[in-house]
Formats: C-alpha cells, structure tokens, sequence
C-alpha cells in the first residue's frame, strides 16, 4: 500500500511544481480569456501559484482560494499580490460558499487529488453564478504529468509510489462526463503542451526531492537504490551541450457555464 501524498511545504512545492503550474496556467489563462472584475473561486489553490497569476492578469473584483492543507496556504498568504484574497481552509466536495458565489470557479492542476472529483465539480457549478465558468486542468497522469520518468523508473525497480487518489480524473473524455453530469453548457476542452529547463542534472534531482509523491518514496531508499535511479533518470534524460535538461508535459483542460 502507498503512502498518501501530502502537501506541507509550500517552497519546496513552489521549485518542484511552480514553473511548470506558471507555464501551463499561462496557456490555460489565455486560451480561457476571462472578462475583468468576476468573482473567481481558486479551489484546491496549494501555495498560491495559480492564485497569483488570476490576480495579476485578470484584473479580479476579488479572489478566493480555499484549500485542505493549511500549511501551503500559510506560503501562499505571504505572497505580495495575494495579500487582499481570501485563503481558507476547506474541502473541494464540500464547498463553504453559499449557492451563486462565484463567475468563475477554477481547479488547476487539482482534479486528480480529490477523492470524488465527480462531487468537486458539482460543488463548484452549485457556488457559480448562472452564466458563469466552471473550468480545470490537469496533468495527463498517463504520459503527461512532468516528472513521470522517477516515477516510471521507481515502478520498473519495484517500489510503491505515491499516486493521486483518482488519477484518470485528468483524462479528456472523463473530464467530460464530470462536466455534462453537473449539467454544464458550452463545454469545451483543450490540450496544453509546456516545456521546462533545468540547469543540470544536479538542478533536476533537487528540484525532484521537494516533491511530495517523489519524496515519500525516495525516503524509503537506500543509497545504492538512490544511486541506481540517478543513473536510470541521467540516461533516460540526456542533457544538450550545455549540460541543461529540457523535457516537456501535458495537460488536459475544460469549461463550460452554468444555465441561466
């Protein structure tokens, strides 16, 4: 049995998935093209990656970021241009938030971590507006998420790795029923393609042990295990001339309005 994947370091989660969430949330942001002064719901919102690019591009009438996991919430509240949202602690499939709260509600790179993501997109169509949007994204678990190498080769050495609680909600066509079953209208979907460039490999592996699935499991290794899965990852990942490592991820994205 794996272990669960727990958040509780909102700067080590900011080097591991920060620029990867800025790239992808960029894609996300313009293909979305949101009007100025809505209300935007940011559920699952972690350290406040997301959160900040909504208030720094969108010119937000306000914000509001509800999480489980107090202690990111805690980074994302120092951040700058977050000091005017709200930021609680709360459940995605039990939202505290009055019917109608919200134009926008919003689950980036989150769908696959709640537990019934069924339930998680009900609750954010009940707390939207009529008229409003309901959206997501999320890494393609299958072969999009960005750093599926140590994960593939800690499975192919025979160790348990953490996995998102429901890991197929992220897949397009199962978005899709989530969408249509909340009763959702004009839905459309999106896939986004992002890249990223590490320094080194040095760059690479640091970077891999903030990350809260990868490092519950690299925590269980021995040093010789560590060394085999350096050398598997250095060889599945080359480097260019330079020394640096470019790879790139895949995420799945949605939305749709509310009737009204």
């Amino acid at each position: 049995m794996t272990k669960p994947i727990r958040f509780d370091n909102g700067a080590a989660y900011e080097r591991y998935m920060g620029i990867w969430s800025q790239r992808v949330g960029a894609a996300f942001l313009g293909w979305l093209a949101p009007p100025q002064n809505l209300r935007w719901l940011d559920v699952g919102c972690g350290n406040g990656a997301f959160t900040e690019m909504i208030a720094a591009h969108c010119a937000p009438a306000a914000i509001t970021g509800i999480d489980p996991a107090e202690a990111v919430l805690d980074y994302a509240r120092m951040r700058p241009t977050l000091h005017g949202a709200r930021l609680l602690k709360g459940d995605a499939m039990a939202l505290p938030f009055p019917d109608a709260s919200f134009d926008v509600a919003v689950m980036p790179l989150v769908i696959f971590f709640v537990p019934d993501p069924a339930k998680g997109v009900s609750e954010m169509a009940r707390v939207t507006a009529p008229g409003g949007i309901v959206t997501a994204y999320g890494w393609d678990m299958t072969d999009g998420f960005p750093y599926r190498a140590v994960r593939d080769e800690l499975c192919d050495m025979g160790f348990a790795v953490p996995e998102a609680p429901s890991r197929d909600a992220s897949r397009p066509e199962v978005m899709q029923g989530f969408w249509q079953a909340a009763g959702l209208e004009a839905i459309e979907s999106r896939v986004f393609t992002v890249a990223r460039t590490f320094a080194d490999f040095d760059d690479y592996w640091t970077t891999v042990l903030g990350g809260p699935s990868t490092s519950a499991a690299l925590k269980d290794l021995q040093p010789e295990n560590i060394a085999e899965l350096q050398a598997r990852l250095r060889q599945r990942l080359p480097p260019d001339g330079s020394g640096r490592i470019t790879y790139s991820a895949r995420a799945n994205a949605i939305q749709g309005r509310v009737a009204g």
